[in-house]
Formats: structure tokens, C-alpha cells, sequence
């Protein structure tokens, strides 16, 4: 395996996927069935599934809540909080992911583009901040309402509505000298576009996962293999 060389004036941008998280046993909705616990993404993840049945995606939530507050964070993630401790404030991760495994490891230079399944925010967009919220709830009438009397949802991006940060993470992106996407398959928007636009910038790209994403002709190096696995040994700091 080739080491990836960190130099003293490189800043890093690094951008997860399911994939770390799968590796620490949460399942994932681009398994081949397309399923998350027997849920399509339809029903439980878009707008129209929250004004269909808010209950159903409470229900659904609740028990992605307690799936993620069983796993551990992996090697993977311990490898990131190790870089970032290295690096400080020239280290940024994006994650796509909704679970707190990255801060668990130590991460706190972080973004969740996609949203945090422990909080929750405003269905009306009062422009309340999110609140912490880690309940595993068993009704509908266990959900608390906003100040402003809207019902509480899930702090998370569904399908179709607009990724968080989006503006932190161009002008991340735009003075990255190194990117490293771990563990995404390419083909979730506007996520797989980072490489091109880290690419422009004149930044090198580096890929790891079980197999090659679907842009991974953008990439600089694609290192395939599991997160946990290679990335604990895939740097050289100089």
C-alpha cells in the first residue's frame, strides 16, 4: 500500500460516508436491497413521508437512535480524531453521516451535511436552533412541539431538501491541498461532486473503501480496502 505523505503546509479535507459507519455494524440504505430495516427511503426520509405519517418516521428514527447509541466507533474513526489532533485547525471533516461515532473518536473540526440523529429541530423552519435530543420515542404524543407550537421532527436532511453547510464547505473545499473520502460510493449529490471541485482547486484526492466508487476516475489514488484496515496505516506525517 502506498503511504499518502501529509506535509507540514498541507490542509486536509476529509469526507465520510456509510461505509465507516457500516463498518461499526449500522446498516446502511444503499445495501442491495435498498432497504434500511426493512424501510424504504420513501416512506421514512423525504418530506412527503413526514406529512404522510409523522409517526412512521419517528418510529423509524427512534430505532436508527438506538442502533447508533449501541455501536462504537471503529479504527477507522479513531484514525481521523488521531489526524485532526495532529493537525488542528488545518484538518476538516465532512461527514455524510447522521451518527455521533466521530465525535465519540475524538473528532470535533466536523460537519454533518446530512443532519444528527440526536437532535431535533422545527417542522415549520421557525429558524429556532436544533435541540439535543436522543429519546427513543414510543408514540407520536411523546414528541414534544417547538415554542412556536410546530412539531418537532428529526434534525436530518431528507431526500430532496437542501444538505447543511454547504457554504462552510466550498470554502473548506477551496483551500484544501489534500482530500480524503472514505467510505461513499459516489452516487449520492451534492456529495460526489466534492472531489471535482477539491480536483480544481489543485488538491490531491484520495479514495478508500471495500470498492471503487462510482467517480473514481476524479481520484488522485484509490486505496481499496476497509476503512478500519487501511487507514490506521495509510499516512505518513512529515
Amino acid at each position: 500500500m502506498v503511504k499518502v505523505r501529509i506535509l507540514p503546509e498541507d490542509r486536509v479535507f476529509v469526507l465520510t460516508g456509510a461505509g465507516i459507519s457500516a463498518e461499526s455494524g449500522l446498516p446502511t440504505f444503499r445495501a442491495e436491497d435498498g432497504l434500511w430495516a426493512g424501510h424504504r427511503v420513501e416512506d421514512v426520509c423525504t418530506p412527503e413521508a413526514w406529512e404522510r405519517n409523522p409517526w412512521l418516521v419517528w418510529e423509524f428514527y427512534s430505532m436508527r437512535r438506538a442502533a447508533a447509541q449501541r455501536a462504537e466507533p471503529n479504527a477507522a474513526h479513531a484514525a481521523l480524531g488521531e489526524m485532526e489532533a495532529r493537525l488542528g485547525e488545518r484538518f476538516f471533516l465532512c461527514t455524510q453521516n447522521v451518527d455521533d461515532l466521530h465525535e465519540r473518536a475524538g473528532s470535533e473540526r466536523l460537519l454533518h451535511m446530512h443532519g444528527e440523529l440526536a437532535k431535533s429541530r422545527c417542522e415549520l423552519e421557525c429558524g429556532r436552533a436544533p435541540v439535543e435530543d436522543g429519546a427513543i420515542y414510543g408514540s407520536l404524543d411523546e414528541v414534544g412541539r417547538c415554542p412556536c407550537g410546530g412539531r418537532l421532527r428529526p434534525h436530518i436532511v431528507f431526500f430532496g431538501e437542501t444538505p447543511l453547510g454547504m457554504e462552510r464547505i466550498q470554502k473548506e473545499l477551496a483551500r484544501a491541498t489534500l482530500m480524503l473520502v472514505v467510505g461513499t460510493s459516489g452516487s449520492v449529490y451534492p456529495a460526489a461532486d466534492f472531489v471535482y471541485w477539491a480536483g480544481r482547486s489543485g488538491a490531491r484526492t484520495v479514495y478508500v473503501g471495500p470498492e471503487r466508487p462510482r467517480n473514481a476516475a476524479a481520484f488522485t489514488q484509490v486505496v481499496e480496502g476497509k476503512a478500519g484496515e487501511v487507514l490506521p496505516h495509510l499516512f505518513e506525517y512529515v
